[in-house]
């Protein structure tokens, strides 16, 4: 491609990107604590989230005190549809994704479980979230290990019993494939954005639940790891 086509492509792309019509933006909702603590050792852990557009995923765990990497990316499909004009087809089983990489010392697989479903995704809509709709939009949680599988069914079985939405609980728990970062225009999107009318109206309220919501949590500054 011109050298100086590309980035106007680009652009172009992260501007109509994780954009549909206008919803009214979720509410933040007060999750327990899991009662099923995650008990992972020490050394840095992975984990895959799954909740609707990259950019918001990716925004709240980049203010998240533990969380060493946020890497936007695809999850669930194969190699050669890896790219984002092909997987907002919705025909390519990926789901738009966020690789969190953590320490589990000072932030656990149980804890990043409750900050996502307070604060990050709406686990009773079926392949969607807010306004975003399709299967690559789904929630879905992509253990990394035996504990981690553990520990996530334990808490949807937790948030079922607790009864804090109105409609069935939807969210997968979805074995690990091969995760394939998204483009680079993705990464740390929303650092890079902050005025884009998508972050201001559906990702900007998330982060500021967190702070809100979890403020030993929460970290002032987005970390930056753009691939």
């Amino acid at each position: 491609m011109n050298r100086v086509l590309a980035p106007i492509l680009a652009a172009a792309l992260a501007i109509s990107g994780c954009a549909g019509p206008a919803f009214a933006a979720e509410e933040p909702v007060d999750a327990p604590a899991a009662k099923r603590i995650a008990k992972e050792g020490a050394g840095l852990k992975t984990a895959i989230f799954s909740g609707g557009c990259f950019w918001g995923v990716e925004g709240v765990f980049s203010h998240v005190k533990g969380v060493k990497s946020a890497v936007s990316g695809y999850h669930g499909g194969m190699a050669k549809n890896a790219k984002y004009s092909i997987v907002t087809s919705g025909m390519t089983n990926h789901a738009e994704s966020v690789r969190i990489t953590y320490d589990p010392y000072q932030v656990r697989y149980d804890e990043l479980l409750r900050i996502f479903f307070s604060v990050v995704a709406d686990p009773t809509q079926l392949n969607r979230q807010g306004p975003d709709v399709g299967s690559h939009y789904r929630t879905a949680l992509v253990p990394t290990s035996g504990e981690q599988e553990a520990v996530a069914r334990a808490y949807l079985s937790q948030l079922e019993k607790a009864g804090i939405w109105d409609r069935p609980i939807v969210t997968k728990i979805e074995k690990q494939r091969r995760f394939y970062p998204a483009e680079g225009y993705h990464q740390d999107f929303m650092a890079k954005n902050p005025r884009h009318g998508y972050i201001l109206r559906w990702d900007r309220p998330k982060v500021e639940a967190l702070k809100a919501m979890f403020p030993r949590d929460y970290r002032a500054d987005f970390l930056r790891d753009a691939v």
